[in-house]
């Protein structure tokens, strides 16, 4: 980690890693590319296969189509699924109609999946903690629905109702901050003493890491500017977590041409992130903007090195696979 001695005079700007693409995120933005490359476009893809605009945008331009249910996508056409998830509901209706499908669901996601159906088998009761509305909670809970009840937040516990509070387990969505959804736990742990935790952590990974960035960043930057959509869960926690650890603002930009001047009235040290479903060019977009306002010293604070890699759906690696040994 290194953090320049600040002058008086001087304007830097210090900018989180890990940032930006996750994973999750990389493999379901390579799935539609490399759909559109061996199948040709039009390529339909259910909901946004990431909550950033930039990138639908890309992908758009392409010759992907984004529809927001199955049932507008021609029979017999291939329909990615978004790297959020889906109920088995819609696999069902995908399959009725004949689509080719495409799962880019973030393996993380389908962990979360498949313990709501292994805690649904053995008939608990499921509290999802997570946001009402969100394509994650929406596939999570389809997968067992009469089991599963959503709270969202500290302000969702006193609702909670159960039929055995000696078998109630808690799982949660993986955008979420960790220290809400802590909160949000204890809370429940009140009422139900014997709650379960989930055999390994919802949160994912990526989503931990970069809100671990933005503390380290918050606590000497004055404003902190994270690079994201308004749709997307992780980034606007991301503003939130920059807050709780002491910047005096925070502010959600899809893009530099978002930042506006006044904020950076008074401010030596400005600290920059991006969420899990942003690329790297709009990151270096607001640094160019912030360099061509004085802030030229830019230093990375790294607080862990993240080298995960998912392998892309297995459809699409299985027709990769034909497509390469026909060529050859």
């Amino acid at each position: 980690m290194n953090m320049a001695t600040e002058t008086p005079a001087s304007r830097r700007v210090l900018v989180a890693k890990p940032r930006g693409y996750c994973a999750g995120v990389d493999r379901a933005v390579q799935t539609v590319e490399k759909a559109l490359e061996l199948y040709g476009a039009p390529i339909y893809v259910r909901k946004q296969i990431v909550h950033n605009t930039h990138v639908v945008n890309t992908l758009r331009e392409k010759g992907a189509i984004f529809v927001e249910e199955t049932e507008e996508v021609p029979e017999g056409a291939i329909v990615v699924f978004s790297a959020h998830g889906v109920a088995p509901a819609v696999h069902e209706e995908a399959a009725r109609r004949n689509l080719r499908t495409i799962d880019a669901t973030c393996p993380l996601v389908t962990k979360v999946h498949n313990e709501a159906k292994r805690f649904a088998a053995k008939d608990y009761d499921i509290l999802l903690i997570g946001h009402e509305g969100h394509e994650e909670v929406e596939g999570t809970s389809g997968e067992a629905p009469e089991h599963i009840q959503l709270v969202d937040g500290v302000d969702g516990v006193d609702k909670v109702r159960v039929r055995d509070p000696r078998r109630v387990v808690w799982l949660s969505q993986t955008t979420l901050s960790v220290d809400e959804t802590t909160e949000t736990v204890d809370k429940l742990r009140e009422r139900f003493p014997e709650l379960i935790d989930p055999p390994s952590d919802d949160i994912c990974y990526a989503t931990q890491n970069r809100q671990m960035a933005v503390k380290e960043i918050a606590r000497e930057a004055q404003l902190v500017i994270v690079v994201g959509s308004a749709n997307s869960s992780n980034s606007k926690r991301l503003v939130e977590v920059a807050l709780d650890a002491g910047a005096d603002a925070a502010y959600l930009v899809d893009n530099a041409t978002f930042i506006r001047d006044e904020w950076l009235e008074g401010v030596t040290t400005v600290g920059v992130t991006s969420g899990a479903s942003v690329p790297e060019e709009l990151v270096v977009q607001v640094l160019d903007h912030l360099a061509r306002r004085g802030y030229d010293d830019v230093h990375e604070v790294e607080t862990v090195e993240e080298n995960v890699r998912f392998a892309l759906p297995h459809e699409l690696r299985r027709d990769l696979r034909g497509a390469a040994a026909t060529s050859s």
